[in-house]
């Protein structure tokens, strides 16, 4: 159907805003951390604590934790909301992955794109200098690595809160 139907229909989905916003609040804690305590390294998520070549950052386990919800599963969820709006029917679940696939490497895309407008800049930390705010473009590449795994989050959330529930229902009887 039509394309805009979809759009305004997406922006107006309740699991596309929960999605995005956890996504953003996820990314954000970590940002956070950093600006309270004035130090780059937080040391529970530095791993494996030194850079790998240009591609492999210092604050691997932190990547892949923050980036696993945002861009990643919030972009898969878009994804999954738009194509579902746009064809009007429910997703067979191939289609449901490749819509969050599609999704998901479009919000990381359009945040990688941010992150290099944002790493031009040159706006540096205040308490550590010659740390750049926005990452560098050498760590795209694991950054698109995870956003295809990311089309799962929204799988293992969704089961996890389902096994919470049903434990929680079980012992309520």
């Amino acid at each position: 159907m039509s394309i805009l139907f979809a759009l305004m229909a997406t922006c107006k989905s309740k699991r596309f805003w929960t999605w995005t916003f956890a996504g953003i609040i996820i990314y954000l804690i970590p940002v956070l951390i950093r600006y309270v305590t004035g130090s780059m390294i937080i040391s529970f998520l530095n791993w494996p604590g030194y850079w790998i070549g240009h591609i492999i950052p210092g604050n691997l386990s932190e990547k892949i934790l923050v980036n696993m919800f945002f861009p990643g599963a919030a972009g898969a969820i878009a994804g999954e909301v738009f194509i579902g709006y746009h064809l009007r029917l429910s997703l067979s679940v191939k289609l449901k992955y490749l819509s969050r696939f599609v999704g998901a490497m479009f919000f990381v895309s359009a945040w990688s794109l941010f992150q290099f407008w944002g790493y031009q800049l040159s706006i540096y930390l205040p308490f550590s200098p010659g740390s750049n705010l926005f990452e560098s473009y050498f760590v795209f590449p694991l950054n698109y690595v995870i956003a295809a795994c990311s089309i799962l989050t929204p799988t293992i959330i969704y089961s996890i809160k389902n096994f919470i529930r049903n434990t929680l229902s079980l012992k309520a009887s």
